[in-house]
């Protein structure tokens, strides 16, 4: 990235983790949180870019004043500057209040605090069940299971509420070593557990080795070193060995950790570029890369933002085929805002596009070879094709 350019700015789709604020289990996977540091004045699209028409930023100090406006009347300064924003045309942003921006933050270190579960609507008869128990997390201590249904969390039934609000419930206050109980059905067996919240650490990137030789590398969410895990597992790859880069249901998170991604693969040069105050800026990969491995990137329309400017980057480089289908189309990057009741606004404040100047928000990127059920399945054909299996 550029020099004096904010190292942890991100680009997240809105509110795909309102309430729950990151199980970080990766339940609907983590669609991160934003920079830090100084932040730019209401933004703009470049003039001459394709966004330039647009109009979704916001005027951030109305948005102080409605703000404070608010609270001076005895209301909630963040739920007036939710209307603000709402209204304002910019449909990525969103207000958080302390707490749910603590846990994105925290989220974007790879850790969060909870009871080591992902939770998701069951398919049969409704309400909610576990999808997910994290290796050494207080749930599978306590024997809990995948396919377990969970019937209330603390003596509040959970059946008609929505999965965020349950993860939202199992979080908690946040803090390690609180209790929570469970009421948890497996068959026709029912019974509470009580659980104690732990820190837990998360693996956004996993490796395998598949039976062909290649190499599956499967990224969830660009949180802070999912970059370097990238970088590592092209390294320790066999020689000759291709790799199938998994970004299906990747909701976006560090830029910069999707620029290192980027450069397992590159020699350097552009990865993306971006508009801030109507400022154009840039994003490029280190050098270094392997540019000679074959290398095949899923995607589908859970591919969204960071994971969109990478396989944006790698696509228009011809370094990658791109296999699966068009992505979700958020290509517009957000920067907070504090308000004065504490709260935190993201806004937008540019948009990114891909090296060869294709912007992405709204439209997506549409794989070089389209792929339903059988993404995968064809994604491997493809790699050997390119002399990527054994």
């Amino acid at each position: 990235m550029p020099a004096g350019a904010d190292h942890r700015l991100c680009i997240r789709p809105r509110g795909v983790l309102r309430g729950a604020v990151l199980t970080l289990v990766f339940t609907g996977v983590l669609a991160t949180a934003a920079a830090t540091g100084a932040l730019p004045r209401q933004g703009a699209a470049g003039a001459g870019s394709p966004d330039a028409a647009r109009t979704d930023t916001v005027d951030r100090a109305a948005l102080n004043r409605a703000a404070a406006a608010a609270m001076a009347d005895g209301k909630s300064g963040k739920q007036a500057a939710e209307d603000f924003v709402s209204r304002s045309g910019d449909r990525w942003g969103a207000v958080y209040d302390k707490k749910e921006y603590a846990d994105f933050e925290q989220a974007l270190d790879g850790a969060y605090t909870g009871v080591g579960l992902s939770a998701g609507r069951a398919a049969a008869g409704g309400g909610v069940k576990v999808t997910r128990v994290q290796p050494g997390g207080p749930a599978e201590r306590a024997g809990l299971r995948a396919g377990d249904r969970l019937v209330s969390v603390d003596g509040r039934p959970v059946g008609a509420l929505s999965v965020s609000e349950v993860v939202s419930l199992l979080r908690g206050d946040g803090v390690p070593g609180s209790a929570v109980a469970l009421r948890v059905e497996r068959g026709r067996a029912a019974w509470t557990e009580t659980l104690l919240r732990a820190r837990l650490a998360t693996d956004p990137v996993t490796v395998r080795r598949l039976d062909d030789g290649a190499v599956l590398i499967k990224v969830a969410a660009f949180t802070k070193g999912a970059g370097s895990r990238v970088r590592d597992a092209v390294r320790d790859a066999p020689a000759g060995a291709g790799v199938l880069l998994d970004l299906r249901g990747n909701a976006g998170g560090l830029v910069a950790e999707a620029a290192v991604a980027a450069s397992a693969f590159l020699d350097g040069g552009l990865v993306a570029t971006y508009d801030v105050e109507g400022e154009e800026r840039a994003v490029y990969a280190d050098g270094g890369g392997d540019t000679g491995r074959p290398l095949v990137a899923l995607i589908d329309g859970g591919t969204m933002s960071a994971a969109e400017l990478l396989t944006g980057a790698l696509q228009d480089r011809g370094r990658a085929v791109t296999v699966g289908s068009r992505t979700f189309g958020k290509g517009s990057v957000q920067m907070p805002s504090a308000l004065p009741d504490g709260s935190v606004a993201e806004l937008t404040v540019g948009h990114y596009r891909t090296p060869a100047g294709h912007a992405v928000d709204g439209r997506g990127i549409t794989p070089d070879l389209t792929a339903g059920e059988k993404a995968e399945e064809r994604a491997r054909t493809v790699l050997s094709g390119l002399g990527g299996g054994s």
